[in-house]
């Protein structure tokens, strides 16, 4: 990515995660057309976090690399450099995810 860009406050820019399997388990082949956009994603960037009440700021739970699931119709669509990107709030994150083997960071 080119353009370089920070999220203010508990904001996050979050990266779909295509499925590349075409194909049911049936058999059949699906077009991108008829294919749900995936609720998986990779954290390209990170706000500072939330200020509180008492003037100081919450720390986000996330991080840029981590993946993350999220809600199917969670963040606001951007394009950024031709790429379509998302932006959404800590607080639609559903969770974290770490796949059973994978390194930990």
């Amino acid at each position: 990515m080119a353009t370089n860009i920070k999220p203010l406050h508990d904001r996050v820019i979050i990266r779909r995660i295509e499925d590349t399997n075409n194909q049911t388990a049936g058999g059949l082949f699906i077009p991108d057309s008829a294919k749900e956009k995936p609720q998986e994603g990779e954290v390209i960037a990170a706000g500072e976090g939330k200020y509180k009440e008492d003037g100081t700021r919450q720390a986000l739970d996330v991080k840029a690399g981590d993946r993350i699931l999220f809600g199917k119709y969670s963040g606001s669509e951007i394009k950024l450099d031709g790429e379509e990107l998302l932006i959404m709030r800590e607080d639609e994150i559903l969770g974290i995810i770490s796949r059973a083997g994978a390194n930990a960071n």
